[in-house]
């Protein structure tokens, strides 16, 4: 099978796979999911790769569902590690300074992320690239309650790792995937922005609904002034 790489060689599904086999996708999903260096690594395309292998018979170490168990622990103790070094380390992380393989900006774009969502964002995160590697540990920087945390982590865990593993594994028998497997890969990584892309939308409506019912007397006097000249 032939895979498009979004990055390097080394980076496409497909090599990483036939290279590492189970256990390399194990490892890049814990590290995807809770390591400060797993934010580069091509979860979606992976796991949606490894299900297409799997039900192809070409990845046939273990049966679909202890496949799907299994990437779903990886998820799931991932950002149980995300949130710990979160506590751990606490407000320093705002002020560690860029690197290679860490920016700043990818911390504070979780951040708000978090703050915006609150424990739901730990299931929405799961589908974005970048943010899912972060959120964990924005989680427990901010301290999110214990047992929410873990909660809203099996959800989307399991909503996540065996969600994308089970699509790869339902289409990968079908002839047109096979043979456009590249852009089902790129149609993937577009498709996991669309939860954000809802919450987004909603939020802004409700903030259109919100300041039409604050009305004129919420405004400030130069507001006021201002709709008076009009």
């Amino acid at each position: 099978m032939t895979t498009l790489a979004l990055g390097p060689s080394w980076l496409d599904p497909d090599y990483l796979i036939s290279t590492f086999g189970l256990i390399g996708v194990l490892v890049i999903v814990f590290a995807e999911s809770g390591l400060l260096i797993g934010f580069f690594l091509p979860g979606d395309s992976l796991l949606f790769t490894t299900g297409l292998l799997v039900t192809t018979g070409t990845l046939d170490e273990l049966p679909l569902w202890a496949v799907c168990a299994l990437v779903v622990f990886a998820a799931v103790v991932g950002d149980q590690v995300g949130y710990l070094f979160g506590r751990k380390v606490g407000p320093s992380l705002f002020r560690r300074p860029d690197s290679r393989l860490f920016k700043q900006e990818n911390v504070e774009k979780a951040h708000e992320f978090f703050e915006k969502y609150g424990p739901k964002s730990l299931v929405l995160a799961r589908f974005v690239p970048i943010v899912r590697t972060f959120t964990p540990i924005i989680a427990g920087v901010s301290r999110m309650n214990y047992r929410s945390f873990i909660t809203f982590n099996l959800i989307g865990g399991a909503l996540w790792g065996a969600g994308v593993t089970l699509l790869g594994a339902g289409l990968g028998k079908v002839e047109f995937v096979n043979k456009n497997i590249e852009a089902m890969l790129v149609l993937i990584v577009l498709l996991s922005v669309i939860p954000i892309a809802i919450e987004f939308l909603r939020a802004r409506s409700r903030n259109k609904k919100e300041a039409a019912a604050a009305g004129p007397e919420d405004e400030s006097p130069s507001q006021r002034g201002r709709h008076a000249k009009r």
